[in-house]
């Protein structure tokens, strides 16, 4: 297997390499991560280029290009800003990826076509209250009463819930089914509907630009058309769905950690101390080799978890191990970038400090690095 990049492939890396150095400068992201608010105008700079669609088929206005293409984009945004990088890179997040698969020709010419331009934004509402990365139980019901179906509960950590325009939200519509996941639901919303309410989740730790929030459904009323797929497969949906974005959170934690290695580079072959670069000592140099090796490992594993979903089939062992090792590395890496700079790495204006915050969310979203871990070991037990 070759995970040499072919020359199409190197180009989307400088297209959007040359994006980010002109788009992202350093007095936004920090204006950014001071407001915590998304940054809708460099977003919709972005869909225009296309770096926002580029698994979307071209026939719904999409690239038409696989999963490895859209890591090459998020760990070139994160590598330049962790927090623009991530907000930008889940604008559209999963609603498209969900209904090329399952939704039928009208699901997907209403919702993904504005998704795809970049008119809209999406959220998709998995994680509750009580149950955090546990998807196999629903507090959330949906009740059908004639043609509609009316949704109760509650989500919470929902990315991009105070703003989008679409959601998807994973209901318990069976609450006989044994186990409960078998009835399992995922229902379309939109803004606006009655009875749909997000709440903006203020004080994060990192990634501030991509808001999040909490959604609240109080007698929610949606048709029965805006049922995805079949009645009781939303958690197999679910599951299906992260194997695919939680190789891109593995290429945010690469980017990320690319992004601090590469300040901490330069930092080091500037600073002096005791009369020469700090990185002619081999406290210095032994840090950064181990962080060149640490990202070297956790970008090949992204581009192979990649290359088997595009090429073969999705496979949910490299897909956990990319990611559990990936977000590992970019808080290691991160935290030893802090360390290179010393007491000039705590401060803001130096920028590696928010890499770190940031770094750490890859280790939470889409799955704990322990649930990953949980994954390996199951699929583990079962071999011979």
């Amino acid at each position: 297997m070759d995970f040499k990049l072919n020359n199409e492939q190197e180009e989307i890396k400088r297209a959007v390499r040359d994006f980010c150095a002109k788009e992202f400068t350093p007095e936004l992201a920090l204006e950014y991560d001071q407001k915590e608010d998304f940054p809708l105008g460099l977003y919709k700079k972005a869909a225009q280029l296309g770096f926002t669609s580029m698994r979307i088929p071209q026939e719904y206005d999409g690239q038409g290009y696989g999963v490895l293409e859209d890591c090459l984009v998020v760990e070139e945004m994160c590598r330049v800003d962790p927090g623009l990088g991530v907000a930008i890179s889940l604008g559209n997040l999963m609603i498209p990826d969900l209904l090329l698969k399952h939704g039928n020709e009208e699901q997907k010419k209403k919702y993904i076509l504005p998704l795809a331009r970049g008119e809209k934004l999406a959220a998709a509402a998995f994680t509750e209250p009580e149950h955090g990365s546990d998807i196999t139980r629903m507090d959330s019901t949906a009740k059908k009463e004639g043609t509609e179906w009316i949704i109760n509960g509650a989500k919470e950590f929902i990315t991009n819930a105070p703003i989008a325009d679409t959601f998807i939200i994973l209901c318990q519509s069976d609450p006989h089914a044994q186990p409960p996941h078998r009835g399992q639901t995922i229902f379309l919303a939109e803004k606006g509907m009655c009875g749909l309410e997000a709440t903006k989740l203020h004080g994060k730790m990192g990634i501030k630009p991509c808001v999040t929030g909490s959604l609240a459904m109080s007698d929610l009323k949606v048709p029965e058309e805006n049922i995805v797929g079949e009645l009781g497969k939303g958690f197999y949906y679910t599951l299906e769905l992260f194997d695919g974005t939680r190789i891109t959170v593995a290429a945010q934690a690469v980017g990320m950690a690319q992004g601090a290695y590469e300040r901490a580079l330069v930092y080091a072959k500037t600073r002096k101390q005791f009369g020469q670069p700090i990185i002619n000592y081999q406290g210095i140099g032994f840090k950064l080799a181990e962080m060149a090796i640490k990202i070297e490992s956790a970008r090949l594993m992204m581009y192979k978890a990649a290359w088997l979903y595009d090429k073969e089939k999705p496979n949910p062992i490299a897909t956990s191990m990319a990611k559990a090792y990936a977000g590992k590395v970019a808080m290691e890496v991160t935290d030893e970038a802090i360390q290179i700079f010393g007491g000039y790495g705590y401060l803001a204006d130096y920028h590696v400090e928010r890499f770190h915050r940031c770094a750490k969310i890859t280790e939470i979203y889409e799955g704990t690095s322990e649930i990953q871990k949980l994954t390996i070991a199951n699929y583990l037990i079962k071999q011979p």
